[in-house]
């Protein structure tokens, strides 16, 4: 999904060697008897090592030195076709404005998710990024995407990235890595549509789960993290 993936797609897990056990929970509900049994033999702590090796591995990138706007306008300023591809790439930017500021600020707006025929479930983020209780719920079976807009400030955010991991009973069932793009300080907000995705069906489908949603750039800089739980039932909540 976008903020359930984990627990839907398994054409997109990157969860090195939960991948069986992703692609398994995406099928039917005989299948999902064996993610259970899975569950039953395999820890939490486990869990959160791979996960965090994982995360280790983002952070090996090695790269190069970072640049104000000003200073990249500066840089290779008599190659015409560079020149080009940066004013087309800052857009209307002020530069006089924000020019000398180093380090960029990506701020989420909104996140909502997006089923056809139902209104959006927007998506309220707490400052502390720790949404209470339930955060959503979704019916077995539907198609939904999640949308978000953000705001990019200061300086140029580069290699944009969603990553969301999703637990069921503490076994983590996927992590999903999603490369949104490099973006440019504008006035206007950015909007961003994640693939749609199917929900599971199923007697073991249905649930509770918990997962945690990051927002990070190249430098491995995370500008939002949120945890929270979400359930998987027959029906729609009521609106």
């Amino acid at each position: 999904m976008s903020l359930v993936s984990g627990a839907v797609s398994s054409s997109r897990d990157m969860g090195g060697d939960d991948e069986s056990t992703s692609r398994t929970n995406h099928h039917d509900g005989t299948d999902d008897e064996g993610v259970e049994s899975l569950g039953r033999q395999m820890s939490e702590s486990s869990i959160c090592a791979t996960e965090e090796e994982e995360e280790d591995d983002d952070s090996k990138l090695q790269l190069g030195p970072q640049y104000t706007i000003k200073e990249h306008l500066e840089k290779d300023k008599d190659d015409e076709s560079l020149r080009k591809w940066k004013e087309q790439l800052l857009g209307s930017v002020d530069v006089t404005n924000i020019g000398e500021t180093l380090d960029p600020e990506v701020k989420i707006i909104s996140l909502a998710i997006v089923s056809p025929g139902r209104p959006d479930i927007v998506l309220m983020v707490p400052e502390n990024g720790n949404p209470k209780g339930m955060w959503f719920t979704l019916k077995e079976g539907s198609k939904y995407c999640l949308k978000f807009t953000f705001h990019v400030n200061n300086n140029i955010v580069s290699g944009l990235r969603y990553t969301n991991t999703v637990w069921k009973t503490g076994v983590k069932v996927d992590r999903t890595k999603e490369m949104l793009g490099t973006f440019s300080p504008q006035l206007e907000p950015y909007n961003h549509v994640m693939p749609e995705e199917t929900t599971p069906s199923g007697l073991f489908a249905r649930g509770s789960y918990s997962a945690r949603t990051k927002f990070l750039d190249d430098d491995n800089k995370c500008y939002l993290e949120i945890n929270y739980s979400f359930d998987i039932r027959k029906e729609w909540p009521a609106v």
